[in-house]
C-alpha cells in the first residue's frame, strides 16, 4: 500500500500529549511517510513534545506560542532558513479559562472571551500567515491546512459555552482563509470530532454524560482518534486536493440526530 503523505513535510501544533488528537494526528503522518515538525508552547511543556518528537521520529521540535507573534514570525524565519517547504499545517490549538467553561456563557467575562476567542480563533489566523508563504509553489500542490473544531460551534452542548462561541468563529475563519489562500492552492478545513478523551475535553464538566449520549449516533458508537487522525492524512494527501472550506464532521454523524429513538 503506497504511503500517501511521502516526501510530504507536516507542521503539527499542539501535540501536548499522548491522549491528544494532534498526537494521533502526528503518528497517522508518520505512517503515511510524512516528515513531521512538532512545536510546544513553554518551556513546561519543551520536555514532553521532545520525547514524543524523538518517538515519533520528527526530524525537529520547535518553540511557538501561537498567542505571541513574535515567536510565529521566528518560527517562520527558522523554517525559511532551512528552506522548508511545507505541504500540511495542523493546527489543533485551543483554550479557555476552566471557569469560564463551566459558568453560564452569560457569566463569562470580556478578559475571559477574549482569551479563547485569542488562542482558539484568532491563531489560526496567525498560523496560516506565517506558514502560507512557506507552503509549496501552486504548481507543485500548494498545500493543506487544517484545523479542529467540534459540534458546540452549532449546536448548544452544555458546559462548552465560550469555547462553543469560539469555535463558530474558527469555523467562519475556515472558509474565510480558504477563499484568500484558494488562488495560492492551499486548502484549508476543519474536522469537527465527535467527542474524545482528551486532557483538554477533561476540562469540560459533565463530558461523561456526553459520552454516554454519543451512542445515539447512527453508527452507534464514539468516536476513535485514528478516524480523526485518518481523515486528517485524507486532507494533507493529493486525494484531499478538491476539498476546501469545508467543516468534515467525524463523529460517528452524531450531528444529524435529533431526538434520540432509544
Amino acid at each position: 500500500m503506497p504511503e500517501l503523505l511521502s516526501g510530504k513535510t507536516a507542521l503539527i501544533l499542539g501535540v501536548a500529549n499522548r491522549w491528544s488528537l494532534a498526537y494521533a494526528i502526528a503518528r497517522a503522518f508518520k505512517r503515511e511517510g510524512a516528515n513531521l515538525i512538532l512545536t510546544y508552547q513553554g518551556d513546561r511543556q519543551k520536555l514532553t513534545v521532545e520525547e514524543l518528537g524523538a518517538e515519533l521520529g520528527a526530524s525537529q521540535v520547535l518553540a511557538c506560542d501561537v498567542s505571541q507573534d513574535s515567536e510565529l514570525d521566528n518560527l517562520a524565519t527558522t523554517l525559511k532558513e532551512q528552506k522548508t517547504v511545507l505541504n500540511a499545517v495542523v493546527h489543533s490549538i485551543a483554550f479557555a479559562n476552566r471557569e469560564d467553561l463551566n459558568n453560564s456563557y452569560l457569566q463569562t467575562p470580556r478578559a475571559g472571551y477574549a482569551l479563547a476567542q485569542d488562542v482558539s480563533s484568532y491563531s489560526l489566523v496567525a498560523v496560516a500567515r506565517a506558514t502560507a508563504p512557506l507552503m509549496a509553489p501552486k504548481e507543485e500542490g500548494g498545500g493543506s491546512i487544517m484545523t479542529l473544531t467540534f459540534l458546540g460551534s452549532v449546536r448548544v452542548v452544555q458546559n462548552y459555552n465560550v469555547m462553543g462561541v469560539a469555535k463558530a468563529a474558527l469555523e467562519a475563519g475556515v472558509r474565510y482563509l480558504a477563499s484568500d489562500l484558494g488562488p495560492s492552492n492551499i486548502r484549508v478545513n476543519a474536522i469537527s470530532a465527535g467527542v474524545v478523551k482528551t486532557a483538554s475535553a477533561r476540562a469540560i464538566k459533565g463530558l461523561s454524560k456526553v459520552l454516554e449520549a454519543t451512542p445515539i449516533a447512527p453508527l452507534r458508537r464514539n468516536t476513535a482518534p485514528a478516524e480523526v487522525a485518518d481523515t486528517a492524512v485524507f486532507l494533507a494527501s493529493d486525494l484531499g486536493r478538491g476539498v476546501t472550506g469545508n467543516i468534515i464532521y467525524v463523529d460517528a454523524s452524531f450531528h444529524v440526530m435529533g431526538l434520540a429513538s432509544e
